[in-house]
């Protein structure tokens, strides 16, 4: 028994179908249709997401103020407490003197963690890498 097999030509499509350059170049734009779908949806949540960071990083700004605020009021408290046993003047004169010696304690700190920081360039992988290019160069010579 014999069986027949319709062969076409190669790149045709029988009556009624796409051809494979057809259906690639559909697949190809629903594909770029995608991407840009995601990019606009990504777009559109990035932007509520920075809309509600901006908000939240304003909301901690005016927490600051009011902790700044807060913090001056203590001090108040402290001069007004001490004003209890020593005249104005002195009570003022050694709070602001303890606050200035925090101060020069605290920016003392602050110098040995940025001079531990810098150079900003991460030595260690600058070194890595000067010896890979020199382990690079000396088998190249080879």
């Amino acid at each position: 028994m014999a069986t027949t097999v319709n062969r076409r030509p190669s790149g045709t499509a029988p009556h009624g179908e796409p051809s494979a350059g057809d259906l690639v170049k559909q697949a190809a734009e629903q594909l770029s249709d995608l991407v840009r779908g995601e990019l606009r949806l990504a777009q559109a949540e990035m932007a509520a997401k920075g809309r509600r960071a901006g908000v939240g990083g304003g909301l901690f700004g005016g927490a600051g103020i009011v902790a700044l605020l807060a913090l001056q009021a203590l001090v108040a408290t402290g001069v007004a407490a001490l004003a209890l046993v020593l005249p104005v003047w002195a009570s003022a004169l050694i709070v602001a003197v303890a606050l200035l010696l925090l101060a020069g304690l605290l920016a003392l700190l602050g110098k040995r963690q940025t001079a531990r920081a810098t150079p900003l360039a991460p030595r260690e992988a600058i070194s890595g890498l000067r010896t890979d290019v020199e382990r690079i160069k000396e088998s190249a010579h080879r």
